[in-house]
């Protein structure tokens, strides 16, 4: 209980920092946001209306947490419910504050950068949480599992037909290719600021190949299996190229999220052990990753 409890207070601040980000950095900015959002904030920013975007954001929103009671699971639509009406909320009662000038000759790059960093952060942390912060992170979430990709990638995906359309309002309110490249530039900057930093702090869609050099290497295999029931582990013989002594190394495909559990029980199993990690890209479809949620 004491550890839901904990879950949906992360999951709370997740939405908080959302909201913090959307509004005093991101909006201010004027970039143009991925999925669902982006066609949100093109249109409030073609129209100068801040509620247009709240009123848009619920309404797609609404539809994409269905989605994920329908095909994700109920407690990450649940949580994702939780993320999403703190960010409404906030949106809407936070004071007005300005901390830099969003002009592209002034400090729009650091209200940028700043942005995309936060929201990375309360993505990440929703995540961890089993939650999300709605919008393409519902369709990263069922994808990330589907197809094992991380699920920041998703976002740069979606950014793709959103920043479209943003760029098209743009030059249809402005009529100046010159602003809509400006705007073009600083929303990469963003999606990608939010994307690299989401999927550096969430690893679970994130796979490690973890060798073990051991002469135990029974208990080494246990502490692996007991630890996560659904992987397993390769042997091979080695022999030491100055000693001559021979050993075993033990091999494991796991992801980034369950590394430090596993390499805590195999360092208690063979505390003389030897052993390191690396990232693997291409892994099969039938490699098991719990679902989000």
């Amino acid at each position: 209980m004491r550890q839901t409890l904990i879950e949906y207070g992360l999951v709370f601040l997740a939405g908080a920092l959302y909201a913090v980000a959307l509004k005093y950095f991101v909006l201010p900015s004027k970039v143009i946001l991925t999925g669902t959002e982006g066609i949100a904030t093109a249109l409030s920013y073609y129209f100068d209306s801040y509620w247009l975007f709240i009123g848009l954001y619920v309404l797609f929103q609404s539809a994409l947490l269905l989605f994920a009671f329908a095909r994700v699971s109920r407690v990450f639509a649940q949580r994702s419910l939780l993320v999403v009406s703190t960010v409404v909320v906030g949106l809407a009662v936070l004071p007005e504050l300005r901390f830099a000038q969003p002009e592209p000759q002034n400090e729009r790059i650091i209200l940028v950068l700043f942005g995309g960093l936060l929201a990375g952060v309360a993505k990440a942390l929703a995540f961890r949480n089993r939650g999300s912060t709605g919008d393409e992170d519902i369709l990263g979430a069922y994808f990330a599992v589907k197809y094992l990709k991380p699920v920041g990638s998703i976002a740069i995906v979606a950014a793709i037909g959103s920043t479209t359309f943003g760029l098209v309002m743009d030059l249809i309110k402005n009529g100046q290719f010159e602003s809509v490249v400006n705007t073009l530039m600083y929303t990469c900057i963003y999606i990608f600021a939010s994307a690299e930093t989401l999927n550096n702090l969430y690893r679970k869609f994130k796979i490690t190949m973890l060798a073990i050099i051991t002469r135990n290497e029974k208990e080494v295999g246990t502490a692996i299996t007991t630890t996560s029931a659904h992987r397993t582990y390769t042997l091979h013989q080695g022999t030491g190229g100055r000693s001559g002594d021979t050993f075993v190394v033990v091999r494991t495909i796991i992801t980034h999220e369950e590394l430090p559990q596993v390499v805590a029980a195999i360092q208690a199993a063979d505390p003389d052990c030897f052993y390191y990690y690396h990232n693997v890209e291409g892994i099969s479809r039938r490699y098991h990753i719990a679902p989000i949620g």
